[in-house]
Protein backbone atom coordinates (compact mmCIF):
# COMPACT_ATOMS: atom_id res chain seq x y z
CA UNK A 1 0.00 0.00 0.00
CA UNK A 2 1.20 3.35 -0.89
CA UNK A 3 2.35 6.11 2.18
CA UNK A 4 0.21 9.25 1.57
CA UNK A 5 0.64 12.65 1.43
CA UNK A 6 -0.36 13.05 4.92
CA UNK A 7 1.69 10.12 5.90
CA UNK A 8 4.75 11.46 4.47
CA UNK A 9 3.99 15.10 6.41
CA UNK A 10 3.67 13.22 10.06
CA UNK A 11 7.21 11.18 9.37
CA UNK A 12 8.68 14.37 7.84
CA UNK A 13 7.39 16.85 11.07
CA UNK A 14 8.84 14.44 13.16
CA UNK A 15 12.53 13.76 11.08
CA UNK A 16 12.97 16.70 9.33
CA UNK A 17 13.49 20.70 10.92
CA UNK A 18 11.08 23.66 10.54
CA UNK A 19 14.19 25.99 9.52
CA UNK A 20 13.23 23.99 6.01
CA UNK A 21 10.06 25.36 5.03
CA UNK A 22 8.15 23.21 2.81
CA UNK A 23 5.29 25.28 0.27
CA UNK A 24 2.83 22.45 -0.47
CA UNK A 25 1.14 19.40 1.75
CA UNK A 26 1.87 17.02 -1.20
CA UNK A 27 4.72 14.58 -2.22
CA UNK A 28 6.36 14.39 -5.58
CA UNK A 29 6.18 10.78 -7.37
CA UNK A 30 6.76 11.81 -10.91
CA UNK A 31 7.19 14.17 -13.18
CA UNK A 32 7.71 15.43 -16.64
CA UNK A 33 8.05 18.24 -18.93
CA UNK A 34 5.82 20.77 -17.12
CA UNK A 35 3.44 18.24 -15.48
CA UNK A 36 4.25 16.55 -11.79
CA UNK A 37 2.12 13.95 -9.80
CA UNK A 38 1.80 13.71 -6.18
CA UNK A 39 2.44 9.96 -4.44
CA UNK A 40 -2.11 10.19 -4.31
CA UNK A 41 -1.75 10.46 -8.55
CA UNK A 42 -2.99 14.37 -8.79
CA UNK A 43 -1.54 16.06 -11.33
CA UNK A 44 0.12 19.60 -11.22
CA UNK A 45 0.97 22.14 -13.79
CA UNK A 46 4.42 23.66 -12.66
CA UNK A 47 5.33 26.96 -12.61
CA UNK A 48 7.97 27.29 -10.08
CA UNK A 49 10.26 24.82 -11.77
CA UNK A 50 12.29 23.67 -8.79
CA UNK A 51 13.06 27.84 -8.42
CA UNK A 52 13.87 27.87 -11.62
CA UNK A 53 16.15 25.17 -11.84
CA UNK A 54 13.55 23.01 -14.82
CA UNK A 55 13.78 25.95 -17.78
CA UNK A 56 14.30 22.34 -20.10
CA UNK A 57 11.30 20.49 -18.41
CA UNK A 58 11.17 17.86 -16.16
CA UNK A 59 13.47 14.77 -17.31
CA UNK A 60 14.30 16.35 -20.49
CA UNK A 61 15.19 12.93 -22.82
CA UNK A 62 18.38 14.12 -24.17
CA UNK A 63 19.19 15.10 -20.40
CA UNK A 64 18.56 12.10 -19.26
CA UNK A 65 20.39 10.17 -21.99
CA UNK A 66 24.12 12.25 -21.51
CA UNK A 67 23.27 11.41 -17.73
CA UNK A 68 23.39 7.03 -18.20
CA UNK A 69 25.94 7.41 -20.51
CA UNK A 70 27.99 9.32 -17.82
CA UNK A 71 26.96 6.71 -15.51
CA UNK A 72 28.48 3.98 -17.50
CA UNK A 73 32.16 5.48 -17.26
CA UNK A 74 32.41 7.01 -13.78
CA UNK A 75 30.25 9.09 -11.17
CA UNK A 76 32.92 10.88 -9.12
CA UNK A 77 36.93 11.42 -9.15
CA UNK A 78 37.20 14.86 -7.79
CA UNK A 79 38.28 17.27 -10.83
CA UNK A 80 40.90 18.66 -8.77
CA UNK A 81 42.56 15.11 -8.16
CA UNK A 82 41.89 13.27 -11.05
CA UNK A 83 40.24 15.85 -13.66
CA UNK A 84 38.24 14.56 -17.10
CA UNK A 85 37.57 16.07 -20.21
CA UNK A 86 34.00 17.12 -19.95
CA UNK A 87 34.30 19.76 -17.56
CA UNK A 88 36.91 21.18 -19.83
CA UNK A 89 34.15 21.03 -22.80
CA UNK A 90 31.37 22.78 -20.24
CA UNK A 91 33.96 25.39 -19.51
CA UNK A 92 35.25 26.13 -23.20
CA UNK A 93 31.33 26.92 -24.35
CA UNK A 94 30.72 28.80 -21.25
CA UNK A 95 33.31 30.71 -22.31
CA UNK A 96 32.29 31.26 -25.79
CA UNK A 97 28.93 31.77 -24.95
CA UNK A 98 28.73 34.62 -21.90
CA UNK A 99 28.65 38.28 -23.18
CA UNK A 100 32.18 39.79 -24.08
CA UNK A 101 34.82 38.63 -26.67
CA UNK A 102 37.69 38.98 -24.05
CA UNK A 103 39.43 35.96 -22.63
CA UNK A 104 37.65 34.07 -20.09
CA UNK A 105 37.78 31.14 -18.04
CA UNK A 106 35.27 29.21 -15.83
CA UNK A 107 35.43 26.84 -12.78
CA UNK A 108 32.21 25.14 -11.56
CA UNK A 109 31.14 24.20 -8.27
CA UNK A 110 27.51 22.89 -6.84
CA UNK A 111 25.11 25.43 -5.44
CA UNK A 112 24.53 29.31 -7.32
CA UNK A 113 25.39 30.35 -3.26
CA UNK A 114 29.07 28.14 -3.53
CA UNK A 115 29.47 30.42 -7.09
CA UNK A 116 28.60 33.19 -5.00
CA UNK A 117 31.09 32.95 -2.65
CA UNK A 118 33.49 32.39 -5.10
CA UNK A 119 33.09 34.77 -7.09
CA UNK A 120 33.42 37.14 -3.81
CA UNK A 121 36.74 34.89 -2.95
CA UNK A 122 38.39 35.84 -6.66
CA UNK A 123 37.40 39.08 -6.64
CA UNK A 124 38.83 39.99 -3.77
CA UNK A 125 41.98 37.87 -4.83
CA UNK A 126 41.91 40.21 -8.17
CA UNK A 127 41.67 43.44 -6.42
CA UNK A 128 43.29 43.40 -3.11
CA UNK A 129 40.14 44.61 -1.43
CA UNK A 130 37.84 43.59 1.13
CA UNK A 131 34.35 45.41 0.79
CA UNK A 132 31.72 44.45 -1.22
CA UNK A 133 28.61 46.46 -2.25
CA UNK A 134 25.02 44.79 -3.07
CA UNK A 135 21.64 46.10 -3.32
CA UNK A 136 18.25 45.75 -1.04
CA UNK A 137 16.26 43.19 -2.25
CA UNK A 138 18.90 40.98 -3.85
CA UNK A 139 19.33 37.35 -3.28
CA UNK A 140 22.79 35.25 -3.47
CA UNK A 141 22.40 32.36 -0.85
CA UNK A 142 21.85 31.18 2.39
CA UNK A 143 25.62 30.64 3.50
CA UNK A 144 27.45 33.21 5.95
CA UNK A 145 28.70 35.18 3.22
CA UNK A 146 25.36 34.75 0.71
CA UNK A 147 23.11 36.16 4.10
CA UNK A 148 25.63 39.22 4.34
CA UNK A 149 25.14 40.33 0.28
CA UNK A 150 21.47 39.56 0.56
CA UNK A 151 18.81 42.47 0.86
CA UNK A 152 16.39 40.64 2.75
CA UNK A 153 15.80 39.95 6.59
CA UNK A 154 12.81 37.60 7.07
CA UNK A 155 13.34 34.62 7.04
CA UNK A 156 16.64 34.51 5.30
CA UNK A 157 18.43 36.37 8.02
CA UNK A 158 17.01 35.97 11.09
CA UNK A 159 18.72 34.23 14.38
CA UNK A 160 21.96 34.17 11.65
CA UNK A 161 23.84 36.88 12.56
CA UNK A 162 26.75 38.01 13.00
CA UNK A 163 27.60 38.11 9.58
CA UNK A 164 30.63 38.69 7.30
CA UNK A 165 31.95 42.65 7.71
CA UNK A 166 32.73 45.04 4.78
CA UNK A 167 28.96 44.00 2.60
CA UNK A 168 27.53 47.20 2.42
CA UNK A 169 23.95 47.72 0.47
CA UNK A 170 22.59 50.24 -1.42
CA UNK A 171 18.66 50.61 -2.90
CA UNK A 172 17.69 49.53 -5.99
CA UNK A 173 16.32 51.09 -8.65
CA UNK A 174 12.25 49.82 -8.50
CA UNK A 175 9.99 52.84 -10.14
CA UNK A 176 6.87 51.35 -8.78
CA UNK A 177 8.37 51.87 -5.58
CA UNK A 178 9.48 55.18 -6.00
CA UNK A 179 13.17 54.33 -6.72
CA UNK A 180 14.72 56.20 -8.95
CA UNK A 181 18.23 55.47 -10.56
CA UNK A 182 19.68 58.66 -9.91
CA UNK A 183 18.50 57.65 -6.27
CA UNK A 184 20.30 54.33 -6.11
CA UNK A 185 23.16 55.74 -7.59
CA UNK A 186 23.29 58.93 -4.87
CA UNK A 187 22.94 56.16 -2.71
CA UNK A 188 26.49 54.20 -3.34
CA UNK A 189 28.16 57.89 -3.46
CA UNK A 190 26.62 58.54 -0.08
CA UNK A 191 28.31 54.63 0.97
CA UNK A 192 31.66 56.33 -0.17
CA UNK A 193 31.56 59.18 1.70
CA UNK A 194 30.06 57.79 5.19
CA UNK A 195 30.91 53.99 5.29
CA UNK A 196 33.26 52.60 3.34
CA UNK A 197 36.78 54.29 0.94
CA UNK A 198 35.87 53.10 -2.71
CA UNK A 199 39.44 52.37 -2.92
CA UNK A 200 38.42 49.36 -0.75
CA UNK A 201 35.69 48.14 -2.67
CA UNK A 202 36.97 44.76 -4.55
CA UNK A 203 33.20 44.25 -6.22
CA UNK A 204 29.56 45.12 -6.99
CA UNK A 205 27.03 42.03 -7.35
CA UNK A 206 23.64 42.44 -8.78
CA UNK A 207 20.91 40.52 -10.63
CA UNK A 208 20.07 41.78 -13.66
CA UNK A 209 16.74 41.10 -12.98
CA UNK A 210 16.67 40.25 -9.09
CA UNK A 211 14.49 36.85 -8.55
CA UNK A 212 13.65 37.10 -4.49
CA UNK A 213 13.08 40.67 -4.44
CA UNK A 214 10.51 40.40 -7.08
CA UNK A 215 11.34 39.75 -10.41
CA UNK A 216 12.83 43.78 -10.73
CA UNK A 217 14.55 44.29 -13.83
CA UNK A 218 17.76 47.00 -14.02
CA UNK A 219 17.19 49.39 -16.06
CA UNK A 220 19.81 49.87 -18.90
CA UNK A 221 20.85 52.98 -17.79
CA UNK A 222 21.03 52.25 -14.09
CA UNK A 223 23.20 48.90 -15.33
CA UNK A 224 25.57 51.57 -17.48
CA UNK A 225 25.86 53.71 -14.82
CA UNK A 226 26.95 50.97 -11.99
CA UNK A 227 29.57 50.11 -14.62
CA UNK A 228 31.07 53.45 -15.69
CA UNK A 229 31.13 53.51 -11.27
CA UNK A 230 32.83 50.44 -11.30
CA UNK A 231 35.53 51.29 -14.02
CA UNK A 232 35.93 54.90 -12.36
CA UNK A 233 37.42 52.99 -9.36
CA UNK A 234 38.73 50.11 -10.40
CA UNK A 235 35.85 47.92 -8.60
CA UNK A 236 34.81 44.48 -10.04
CA UNK A 237 31.05 44.06 -11.28
CA UNK A 238 29.57 40.49 -10.81
CA UNK A 239 26.51 39.86 -12.62
CA UNK A 240 24.21 37.02 -11.34
CA UNK A 241 23.04 35.17 -13.58
CA UNK A 242 22.12 32.40 -11.27
CA UNK A 243 17.97 32.39 -11.96
CA UNK A 244 18.21 34.53 -15.16
CA UNK A 245 20.54 32.46 -16.79
CA UNK A 246 19.93 29.61 -19.55
CA UNK A 247 17.28 31.65 -21.37
CA UNK A 248 14.93 32.40 -18.71
CA UNK A 249 14.78 35.88 -20.10
CA UNK A 250 14.44 35.33 -23.80
CA UNK A 251 18.27 35.01 -24.24
CA UNK A 252 21.19 32.61 -22.92
CA UNK A 253 22.17 35.14 -20.28
CA UNK A 254 19.82 38.12 -19.50
CA UNK A 255 23.29 40.63 -19.60
CA UNK A 256 23.11 39.83 -23.39
CA UNK A 257 19.70 42.58 -22.97
CA UNK A 258 22.43 45.54 -22.00
CA UNK A 259 25.33 46.95 -23.49
CA UNK A 260 27.18 46.23 -20.24
CA UNK A 261 29.52 43.38 -19.98
CA UNK A 262 30.49 42.43 -16.51
CA UNK A 263 33.44 41.48 -15.10
CA UNK A 264 32.58 38.12 -13.26
CA UNK A 265 29.17 36.16 -13.59
CA UNK A 266 27.99 33.48 -11.48
CA UNK A 267 25.39 30.85 -12.49
CA UNK A 268 23.63 27.72 -11.31
CA UNK A 269 19.63 26.45 -11.36
CA UNK A 270 18.79 26.07 -15.09
CA UNK A 271 22.48 25.43 -15.79
CA UNK A 272 22.45 21.26 -15.17
CA UNK A 273 18.48 20.59 -16.20
CA UNK A 274 17.97 19.55 -12.00
CA UNK A 275 21.45 18.38 -11.53
CA UNK A 276 23.50 20.54 -8.67
CA UNK A 277 25.66 22.60 -10.53
CA UNK A 278 27.22 26.25 -10.57
CA UNK A 279 30.14 28.54 -12.40
CA UNK A 280 31.57 31.51 -11.85
CA UNK A 281 33.00 33.14 -15.49
CA UNK A 282 35.06 36.09 -16.00
CA UNK A 283 37.80 37.68 -17.34
CA UNK A 284 41.24 35.37 -17.39
CA UNK A 285 43.48 37.49 -15.53
CA UNK A 286 40.71 38.06 -12.60
CA UNK A 287 39.59 33.75 -12.64
CA UNK A 288 43.91 33.18 -12.27
CA UNK A 289 44.37 35.87 -9.14
CA UNK A 290 43.64 32.70 -6.53
CA UNK A 291 46.25 29.74 -6.36
CA UNK A 292 45.95 26.69 -6.81
CA UNK A 293 44.16 25.17 -4.67
CA UNK A 294 42.16 28.00 -3.51
CA UNK A 295 39.32 27.26 -5.72
CA UNK A 296 37.58 23.77 -5.66
CA UNK A 297 35.36 21.52 -3.69
CA UNK A 298 34.84 17.87 -2.92
CA UNK A 299 31.78 17.59 -5.73
CA UNK A 300 32.35 20.64 -8.04
CA UNK A 301 31.76 20.22 -11.03
CA UNK A 302 30.60 16.64 -10.36
CA UNK A 303 30.45 14.65 -13.72
CA UNK A 304 26.98 13.46 -13.64
CA UNK A 305 25.75 17.40 -14.16
CA UNK A 306 28.38 18.51 -16.26
CA UNK A 307 27.54 15.98 -18.68
CA UNK A 308 23.70 17.01 -18.03
CA UNK A 309 24.90 20.71 -18.24
CA UNK A 310 26.36 19.99 -21.60
CA UNK A 311 23.34 18.71 -22.68
CA UNK A 312 21.28 21.57 -21.76
CA UNK A 313 22.69 23.95 -23.86
CA UNK A 314 22.33 21.45 -26.86
CA UNK A 315 18.48 21.18 -26.30
CA UNK A 316 18.50 25.27 -25.66
CA UNK A 317 20.14 25.67 -29.35
CA UNK A 318 18.39 22.69 -30.92
CA UNK A 319 14.79 23.46 -29.28
CA UNK A 320 15.31 27.55 -29.80
CA UNK A 321 14.29 27.92 -26.08
CA UNK A 322 15.16 31.37 -25.79
CA UNK A 323 13.03 32.50 -28.92
CA UNK A 324 10.14 30.36 -27.26
CA UNK A 325 10.86 32.45 -23.85
CA UNK A 326 10.13 35.73 -25.67
CA UNK A 327 6.65 33.99 -26.50
CA UNK A 328 5.57 32.78 -24.14
CA UNK A 329 6.71 35.67 -22.19
CA UNK A 330 4.31 37.73 -24.58
CA UNK A 331 1.43 35.58 -24.39
CA UNK A 332 1.68 35.43 -20.26
CA UNK A 333 1.53 39.38 -20.16
CA UNK A 334 -0.78 39.63 -22.52
CA UNK A 335 -3.17 37.28 -19.72
CA UNK A 336 -2.16 39.29 -17.05
CA UNK A 337 -2.49 43.02 -18.46
CA UNK A 338 -5.95 41.63 -19.62
CA UNK A 339 -7.08 40.27 -16.07
CA UNK A 340 -5.53 43.56 -15.09
CA UNK A 341 -9.08 45.53 -16.01
CA UNK A 342 -11.07 43.13 -14.10
CA UNK A 343 -8.56 43.28 -11.22
CA UNK A 344 -7.99 46.28 -9.49
CA UNK A 345 -5.13 44.76 -7.10
CA UNK A 346 -3.08 44.12 -9.92
CA UNK A 347 -0.20 46.93 -9.37
CA UNK A 348 2.21 46.21 -12.01
CA UNK A 349 2.98 43.43 -14.67
CA UNK A 350 7.03 43.50 -15.53
CA UNK A 351 10.17 40.91 -16.83
CA UNK A 352 11.97 39.84 -19.53
CA UNK A 353 11.35 37.33 -21.82
CA UNK A 354 9.36 34.38 -19.46
CA UNK A 355 10.62 36.02 -16.38
CA UNK A 356 7.65 37.45 -15.62
CA UNK A 357 5.99 38.12 -12.27
CA UNK A 358 2.97 40.34 -11.35
CA UNK A 359 2.60 43.13 -8.09
CA UNK A 360 -0.02 43.30 -6.30
CA UNK A 361 -1.80 46.06 -4.13
CA UNK A 362 -4.36 47.18 -2.18
CA UNK A 363 -6.71 49.13 -4.51
CA UNK A 364 -7.61 51.69 -1.83
CA UNK A 365 -4.84 52.20 -0.26
CA UNK A 366 -1.99 51.48 -2.73
CA UNK A 367 0.22 49.41 -0.19
CA UNK A 368 1.89 46.23 -1.08
CA UNK A 369 -0.86 43.27 -0.52
CA UNK A 370 0.86 40.13 0.13
CA UNK A 371 -2.56 38.59 1.72
CA UNK A 372 -4.10 38.89 -1.65
CA UNK A 373 -1.09 37.21 -3.59
CA UNK A 374 -0.98 33.99 -1.27
CA UNK A 375 -5.08 33.75 -2.13
CA UNK A 376 -4.20 33.93 -5.61
CA UNK A 377 -1.32 31.22 -5.32
CA UNK A 378 -3.42 28.75 -2.99
CA UNK A 379 -6.60 29.42 -5.47
CA UNK A 380 -4.05 28.23 -8.08
CA UNK A 381 -3.03 25.08 -6.21
CA UNK A 382 -6.42 24.07 -5.51
CA UNK A 383 -6.90 23.32 -9.19
CA UNK A 384 -3.21 22.39 -9.89
CA UNK A 385 -1.26 24.91 -10.71
CA UNK A 386 2.28 25.66 -8.21
CA UNK A 387 3.10 29.58 -8.25
CA UNK A 388 5.53 31.14 -6.50
CA UNK A 389 5.48 34.22 -4.32
CA UNK A 390 8.40 36.76 -3.87
CA UNK A 391 9.38 39.94 -3.01
CA UNK A 392 10.37 42.32 -0.19
CA UNK A 393 7.00 42.53 0.71
CA UNK A 394 5.77 38.81 -0.64
CA UNK A 395 3.41 40.65 -2.61
CA UNK A 396 4.51 39.05 -6.04
CA UNK A 397 3.71 35.85 -7.76
CA UNK A 398 6.77 35.01 -10.13
CA UNK A 399 6.11 32.81 -13.28
CA UNK A 400 8.79 29.90 -13.62
CA UNK A 401 7.24 27.66 -16.30
CA UNK A 402 9.62 25.41 -18.37
CA UNK A 403 10.41 26.66 -21.65
CA UNK A 404 9.75 23.32 -22.97
CA UNK A 405 6.11 23.65 -21.51
CA UNK A 406 3.35 22.34 -24.34
CA UNK A 407 0.85 24.59 -26.03
CA UNK A 408 -1.74 22.68 -24.72
CA UNK A 409 -0.51 22.66 -21.04
CA UNK A 410 0.36 26.71 -20.82
CA UNK A 411 -3.06 27.31 -22.06
CA UNK A 412 -4.42 25.19 -19.51
CA UNK A 413 -2.20 26.36 -17.30
CA UNK A 414 -3.30 30.54 -17.99
CA UNK A 415 -7.12 29.43 -17.47
CA UNK A 416 -6.51 28.59 -14.00
CA UNK A 417 -4.45 31.69 -13.04
CA UNK A 418 -7.22 33.81 -14.85
CA UNK A 419 -9.52 32.01 -12.31
CA UNK A 420 -7.56 32.45 -9.58
CA UNK A 421 -6.81 35.99 -10.55
CA UNK A 422 -10.87 37.23 -10.76
CA UNK A 423 -11.98 34.94 -7.77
Amino acid sequence: MSITNEQWKKRKDAATPRGVGVMCNFYAEHADNAELWDVEGKRYIDFASGIAVMNTGHRHPTIIAAIQEQLAHFTHTAYQIVPYGSYVELAERINHLTPGQHAKKTAFFTTGAEAVENAIKIARAATGRPAIIAFSGGFHGRTMMGMALTGKVDPYKLGFGPFPADVYHAPFPNQLHGVSIEQSMEAIQQLFKADVDPKRVAAIILEPVQGEGGFTVAPPAFMKAVRELCDQHGILMIADEIQTGFGRTGKLFAMEHYDVVPDLMTMAKSLAGGMPLSGVCGRTEIMDAPGPGGLGGTYAGNPLAVAAALAVLDVIESEQLNERANELGTQLRQHLEQARCEVPYIAEVRGLGAMIAVEFHHPETGKPDAAFAKKVQAKALEEGLLLLTCGTYGNVIRFLFPLTITPTTMSEALEILGRALRQ
